[in-house]
């Protein structure tokens, strides 16, 4: 049988932030949740995701994130994964980098 696939979603820094995980437990920290086995895609093509590419950096050496029980959102089992995500907490907009453009010549 497959491992389990959990979304999890958490605020944090004025952000909601959806990541996909193979393990979800409560910590051995007090009031924590302990989410490890962070899932992103791995594609080798021309189309890229940069918010994919963009949350594989920031947790890229992650063993396992200790989200305090307030800011954790909803933990679903899924069957399979999605993109993940970055949204603004207000208005739910999906926060991206933009890519820089060059400037005009003058």
């Amino acid at each position: 049988m497959a491992r389990p696939l959990f979304k999890v979603t958490f605020a944090s820094l004025g952000k909601v932030y959806e990541l996909y995980a193979r393990r979800v437990a409560s910590g051995e920290l007090w009031g924590f949740v302990e989410v490890s086995e962070l899932e992103f895609d791995v594609r080798d093509g021309v189309v890229v995701d940069p918010t994919e590419d963009q949350l594989r950096a920031e947790f890229a050496n992650t063993r396992a994130l200790h989200l305090p029980v307030s800011s954790v959102l909803r933990v679903e089992e899924v069957l399979q994964k999605g993109p993940s995500a970055v949204r603004d907490a207000t208005s739910g907009d999906t926060v991206v980098t933009a890519f820089p453009l060059p400037l005009k010549p003058r």
